[in-house]
């Protein structure tokens, strides 16, 4: 994979820059019918995935800007009775994310981004490497696994300790359209290891 130190700092974070805006347009020019589809698609190629079918602690996201659906891969949870959860902005400067429970009955209320998040003083919360799996959103990915985020570096932040094990759980997802895939994604020391990339027509592995 390159790194972005192949790169002069500024040459790399301007192509991010330029990447994000393309790739959140192209995945905000799908129609409604398109997503739909794109997220029953999607769900269909998780359950291919073993240690999703197996995991019981599973994180996802609720989907904004175009980002593909989870919304019928956590009913799909639900019935198979497993524990679902979503990321909250932890109170306070801290870039870590909170994983608390997120049921069919969960309120949900947005945060500062507009983004919604069940309330972590009555749900339960499960601190992120007891996790057994994490669905990520991407904004863009390359064939060899490299992802491209919003740029807020939350996930980077929580999975840090990721980095020194890669291996093993909590297995990190990401989930993106196949229109949000690029030839080339700059990387950074700090960037996370997935073990897989998830798609509407596809599943990229990217562990060692």
């Amino acid at each position: 994979m390159a790194d972005s130190t192949s790169l002069p700092p500024s040459d790399a974070s301007s192509l991010k820059q330029q990447l994000r805006s393309q790739l959140r347009a192209a995945r905000r020019s799908l129609t409604p019918a398109q997503q739909q589809q794109a997220s029953l698609q999607l769900l269909r190629q998780l359950m291919k995935v073993p240690q999703f079918m197996r995991a019981q602690h599973i994180a996802l996201y609720i989907a904004s800007d175009g980002e593909i659906d989870p919304r019928p891969v956590a009913q799909q949870l639900w019935k198979m009775e497993k524990h679902t959860y979503l990321p909250v902005l932890r109170p306070g400067k801290s870039r870590d994310l909170w994983f608390v429970e997120f049921t069919a009955n969960s309120q949900l209320t947005p945060n500062r981004y507009g983004i919604p998040e069940p309330d972590h003083r009555h749900e339960h919360r499960l601190p992120a490497n007891l996790l057994d799996v994490v669905l990520m959103p991407l904004v863009g990915f390359d064939a060899q696994g490299a992802r491209l985020g919003m740029g807020g570096g939350f996930y980077d932040s929580t999975f840090a300790f990721k980095k020194k094990k890669p291996a093993g759980k909590p297995y990190l997802i990401g989930l993106a359209h196949s229109c949000q895939q690029t030839e080339y994604l700059p990387t950074d020391s700090w960037d996370i290891p997935l073990f897989a990339i998830a798609t509407d027509t596809g599943m990229l592995t990217t562990k060692p």
